[in-house]
């Protein structure tokens, strides 16, 4: 008689996340605030990176294997991609992206304060 309504998930679904693996990227908030780091893996479904050396967590890791040992391990944790900012390669600022259209029709990224394609 009446349609279920569908509740929607908390996580951003197809998120446009405007980093991508290897980039480097400077940290605007948190612990590890004011610090360079380069993105290892991005999860655009959750709108989340991993970046290398930054945002440490301790894991507690079970021994899989015989001979394997377990403990604790520090590891990098995932961080909202909002919370950092692009570092440009060529002119070294923090910045933001534009995108601009090549002469051969491609799209490409491109720093907001130096002009250069990333």
């Amino acid at each position: 008689m009446f349609a279920k309504s569908r509740k929607k998930s908390n996580c951003v679904e197809n998120s446009n996340v405007h980093v991508r693996t290897g980039d480097r990227v400077y940290v605007l908030s948190g612990k590890d605030r004011g610090k360079e780091g380069e993105i290892i893996a991005v999860s655009h479904k959750e709108g989340k990176l991993i970046v290398k050396g930054i945002n440490i967590v301790s894991k507690h890791v079970k021994p899989r294997k015989a001979g394997q040992e377990g403990g604790i391990v520090k590891t990098e944790g995932a961080m909202y991609a909002s919370k950092v900012q692009l570092v440009c390669s060529h002119c070294g600022k923090r910045t933001r992206i534009a995108h601009k259209i090549m002469d051969d029709g491609k799209k490409k990224r491109v720093c907001k304060k130096c002009s250069s394609v990333l």
